[in-house]
């Protein structure tokens, strides 16, 4: 399949998930452009917006270049209240948020930072879903604070919880990027890499790929990215599912499909990697001898 922009047309996020359409959301902001130089970690203010705009807005064409539907604002921890406060562990408070956004006669979609066992209340992840569609969320899902595996089991518990209430509302996930299985119920936020020393646990491609099938085969819809999601990792997202979204992003025209493009490689062991089962079934080594698969949270 050819490189071949995006459709056109304009329509409503509500509009694009009636029609089944996949929508692909945006990656990680705090966490790149403090590796770029641009955001100073701790309370991880987007002052951003002002001093650098440019780089913001670089970041975001990114995106939009990689397959993106939706680019959030970039005005994360940007309130006095978000500083001082953790905002949606707790589904009491999303659903607040949910009420309020009501009132502007627009969809709403909402997300938490929550794992499958629930809010910081001891919710589970079906009964937050249930809170959150009944207080008039059209869009519900997670975001941030785990890895996409563990996300996506975040997500079928959701869903579950929706089916048993008889409820329905579109699903979306936007996780981190790093691989999270040894997380306790805060997230990666207790992981002593954090989060300076995460680079180790950085999904590949090929992972996001698949992560993007799972969460598409789970019937979420609305699929993209947090914390440490590059461009290339939304690239993943869109050329997995490009055969449902019917052509590629723009930044597929330097990208052959499961490393195509190395079939030029003068090395003919390196040739030989030009395959999808070749990339689908490697594990990769870290390449530190005496470092942990995995680490003990902090309390």
């Amino acid at each position: 399949m050819a490189p071949a922009g995006r459709p056109g047309a304009k329509k409503g996020i509500l509009e694009r998930l009636e029609s089944g359409e996949v929508v692909i959301g945006d990656g990680s902001f705090l966490i790149t452009l403090e590796k770029r130089g641009y955001v100073k970690a701790g309370l991880w203010t987007p002052e951003a917006v002002i001093e650098h705009p440019d780089a913001v807005r670089q970041l975001h064409m990114e995106f939009l270049r990689a397959g993106s539907n939706v680019m959030q604002t970039f005005t994360f921890s940007a309130s006095e209240d978000n500083m001082e406060s953790k905002y949606f562990e707790y589904v009491e408070e999303a659903v607040w948020a949910v009420e309020v956004l009501k009132e502007s006669d627009r969809p709403v979609a909402v997300t938490m930072c929550i794992g499958p066992e629930g809010d910081m209340h001891d919710l589970t992840p079906g009964e937050c879903a249930v809170r959150l569609v009944k207080a008039g969320a059209s869009i519900i899902g997670v975001n941030c604070r785990f890895g996409p595996e563990t996300s996506l089991k975040t997500m079928k518990l959701m869903k579950e919880g929706l089916e048993r209430a008889g409820l329905k509302a579109y699903l979306m996930v936007q996780p981190l990027v790093f691989h999270t299985p040894d997380c306790g119920k805060e997230g990666f936020v207790d992981l002593p890499e954090y989060p300076f020393g995460l680079e180790p646990r950085v999904a590949t491609r090929w992972d996001i790929q698949k992560y993007a099938r799972e969460a598409y085969n789970l019937g979420v819809r609305y699929i993209g990215g947090c914390c440490g999601f590059e461009p290339y990792h939304v690239r993943a997202i869109a050329e997995e599912l490009a055969p449902e979204r019917g052509f590629l992003p723009p930044a597929s025209e330097k990208h052959g499909s499961w490393g195509s493009g190395l079939d030029m490689h003068t090395k003919p062991w390196v040739r030989a990697r030009a395959r999808r089962e070749y990339w689908e079934n490697l594990l990769p080594a870290s390449g530190r001898p005496f470092c942990p698969s995995l680490s003990k949270p902090d309390d």
